[in-house]
């Protein structure tokens, strides 16, 4: 097995040299099996959904204990063998160092930290860029981490103002040590401007269940990488939901109408 700092340097140098209309591709698993089935499926790497893992724990959204959050990672990332990167929401209010120290001992190489606080406000971008900055002096390069932007979620409803202020936090963070940056809810419309005015990967959220642009669509107009959110999670359960409620269905009842479902062993 490769070390956490290689697995680290493996998962930076994914990010590199891309070429448009071919990001890298994170999914989204939420446990341990979801994660065998994405590395099965060949992935490189894997990036944990906080929702995700939330809704799997039995929680809401934002609501999830970080020792719950740091369990539910470290069974993810020794169910495979590829890197794996975790949401950490905003941290969970632990000092620099010691989310450092708990996310290493997850086996994570990488972590999502966004720039907004619990009550949905928008947090000062010079001191989250401070945070940002004890949070690289601490890692080194044992973390990838991934500066969520919120400005698209959380800040001016007009799309270009938005746009000014998700590409003047990129820079604070970047030059803070961010190695990549994340404007999520960012319309497909404004990634070449993000494009053109931010340095270094971008993270841009794509689709599982059609609808928006294909990941080499994202790629063409500016995005580094693809991931998912909670978007496989939830649409596992709906599959799930409909298979149970065939299952609950009454056998006698010819007017309920069933499903064809792939053969479960």
């Amino acid at each position: 097995m490769v070390s956490g700092v290689d697995k680290a340097g493996v998962f930076r140098a994914l990010h590199q040299g891309r070429d448009p209309g071919d990001p890298l591709v994170l999914p989204g698993p939420w446990d341990a099996a979801s994660a065998r089935v994405c590395e099965a499926a060949g992935f490189p790497a894997l990036a944990t959904p906080s929702a995700g893992v939330a809704a799997s724990l039995g929680y809401e959204d934002g609501a999830t204990p970080a020792e719950e959050m740091f369990a539910a990672v470290a069974r993810i990332v020794r169910a495979v063998g590829v890197p794996v990167s975790a949401d950490v929401e905003g941290g969970y209010g632990l000092p620099p160092e010691e989310l450092v120290e708990r996310l290493l001992e997850t086996g994570a190489v990488g972590c999502n930290l966004e720039d907004s606080d619990g009550e949905g406000n928008l947090k000062d971008p010079q001191r989250h860029a401070d945070r940002l900055a004890e949070v690289r002096a601490a890692a080194g390069g044992r973390l990838f981490v991934n500066a969520r932007i919120d400005t698209f979620l959380r800040g001016d409803a007009d799309p270009e103002r938005a746009t000014e202020q998700a590409v003047e936090r990129a820079a604070l963070y970047v030059a803070a040590g961010a190695d990549c940056v994340y404007p999520i809810g960012a319309p497909a419309d404004v990634l070449p401007l993000l494009r053109s005015g931010i340095q270094g990967p971008i993270n841009v959220h794509g689709t599982v269940t059609g609808g928006g642009p294909s990941p080499a669509e994202l790629g063409a107009l500016g995005a580094t990488r693809i991931t998912f959110g909670p978007g496989l999670q939830r649409a596992a359960s709906r599959a799930l939901r409909g298979i149970a409620d065939d299952l609950a269905a009454p056998a006698e009842d010819e007017h309920v109408p069933r499903r064809r479902h792939p053969q479960i062993p």
